[in-house]
C-alpha cells in the first residue's frame, strides 16, 4: 500500500496573504486554506517527506508524524527548506539524525543557511541532519526505490520524485521529454499549477494540464497553488476529467 498525504498545497503567495482581501483569502472553505507545498509518502512502514518549508513544524504536528525515514528536497528556495531547523524534535524523540536527500547545490545552501548545524563544532542543540547526495540516478530509502525527475525552475535546477506509481513535481516550469519518459505508467501525478496565467518560473494551469496529458496518469493533482487561482469549489469543476486540485491533508492510497 502506497499512501500519499498532501501536507501543504500552497505557495508563499498562498493563503492567508497578509493584507489581502480577495475571495480566496476570505474563504471559509478548508480546501482554500493552503500551507506551503509539501507531501508525505508512506509505504511499508517507511515515511518520506518531500520538502520542509516554513510550515514544516505545524504540518508534522497536524499529520501526527512520530518518525521520519527521510526528507527529500526539491530545491534550495527558502519556502522549501527553512523548516529543517525543526527536525531537532525528531532528533530528540527518535534519538537519531534525520536523513536528508538533496543535490550538491541544495546541500550547499543548507550548509550556508544552517551553518550552526554543520559547523565543525555544532551549536549545542542544533538540528542533526545527515546529507545524502543525489543526481539523476535512482536511489533507495530503507529499501524504497526513489526515481529523481529533473527539471527547471526558471534557470534553477529542481528535482521531482517518483516513488512507485506516484510522482511529485513542484516548482517546475520546464521538463525535458527524456524526463517525462520516467513518468510513464503512473497511477498519480502531482504537479505544480501556480495560477491561470503564464509565469516566469512556475507551470501555470494550462502548462500543467498539457504535461499531465502527455504523462497520461490515471489521476493528476495540482499543487503549489496561489490565491490567484480562485476558489477550490469553483475551479475544481472546470478541470478535465481525471484532474483535480489538491488540498491540504488530502490522502490518496494506492494498493
Amino acid at each position: 500500500m502506497l499512501k500519499l498525504t498532501f501536507l501543504g498545497t500552497g505557495t508563499s503567495q498562498g493563503v492567508p496573504m497578509i493584507g489581502c482581501d480577495c475571495q480566496v483569502c476570505r474563504s471559509a472553505d478548508p480546501k482554500d486554506k493552503r500551507l506551503r507545498s509539501s507531501a508525505m509518502v508512506e509505504v511499508g512502514g517507511v515515511c518520506i517527506v518531500i520538502d520542509a518549508g516554513p510550515d514544516f513544524r505545524y504540518q508534522m504536528l497536524r499529520a501526527g508524524v512520530k518518525d521520519l525515514s527521510a526528507i527529500l528536497l526539491t530545491h534550495q528556495h527558502t519556502d522549501h527548506i527553512i523548516g529543517l531547523d525543526d527536525v531537532r524534535a525528531f532528533n530528540y524523540f527518535c534519538q537519531k539524525s534525520v536523513e536528508i536527500y538533496a543535490t550538491e547545490a541544495v546541500q550547499g545552501a543548507l550548509r550556508r543557511v544552517f551553518d550552526y548545524a554543520f559547523a565543525e563544532k555544532p551549536y549545542p542543540g542544533a538540528p542533526r541532519m545527515t546529507l545524502h547526495t543525489i543526481g539523476s540516478a535512482p536511489f533507495e530509502v530503507e529499501g524504497v526505490r526513489v526515481v529523481p525527475i529533473c527539471g527547471k525552475h526558471f534557470t534553477l535546477p529542481v528535482t521531482g520524485y517518483r516513488i512507485g506509481n506516484i510522482a511529485y513535481l513542484t516548482d517546475f516550469n520546464h521538463i525535458e521529454e527524456s524526463e517525462l519518459e520516467k513518468l510513464q505508467g503512473l497511477e498519480v501525478l502531482v504537479i505544480n499549477a501556480l495560477r491561470h496565467t503564464r509565469h516566469l518560473s512556475h507551470f501555470a494551469l494550462p502548462d500543467a494540464i498539457e504535461i499531465a496529458r502527455k504523462v497520461g496518469a490515471k489521476s493528476t493533482y495540482f499543487t503549489h497553488i496561489s490565491h490567484q487561482m480562485g476558489l477550490h469549489a469553483t475551479e475544481e469543476k472546470l478541470l478535465p476529467e481525471g484532474m483535480h486540485f489538491a488540498y491540504d491533508m488530502l490522502t490518496i492510497e494506492i494498493p
